[in-house]
């Protein structure tokens, strides 16, 4: 399963971005292979749609799990027409640090 975490950096020791849709990078992780790697965010600097572009963004990176701190209200409703599950984590959590707890 492919799940797709915010992050402030691109690192594993970096923190969840707690932003969706403006988050920096998305760290795209593979449960059953544990193979990750990053991808840059375009949508962090978008004047509209942010959210439905990372929506879009991830979808088409085979996610079917999406991890951050918040969810807006149009990626949410974006999210569950996609039937991508979303998980809401604290803010200040290590991308390591959510590895471990999938």
């Amino acid at each position: 399963m492919k799940v797709a975490i915010t992050a402030k950096k691109d690192s594993l020791d970096a923190e969840m971005d707690p932003r969706f849709g403006r988050c920096l990078y998305f760290m795209i992780y593979d449960t059953d292979t544990k193979e990750s790697r990053f991808v840059r965010n375009p949508s962090d600097q978008a004047q509209h749609g942010a959210g439905t572009g990372a929506v879009q963004l991830i979808a088409n990176e085979g996610a079917v799990k999406a991890v951050s701190g918040e969810f807006g209200p149009k990626a949410q409703e974006m999210l569950d027409k996609l039937s991508i599950q979303t998980k809401v984590y604290p803010e200040g959590k290590k991308i390591s640090e959510i590895i471990a707890e999938l």
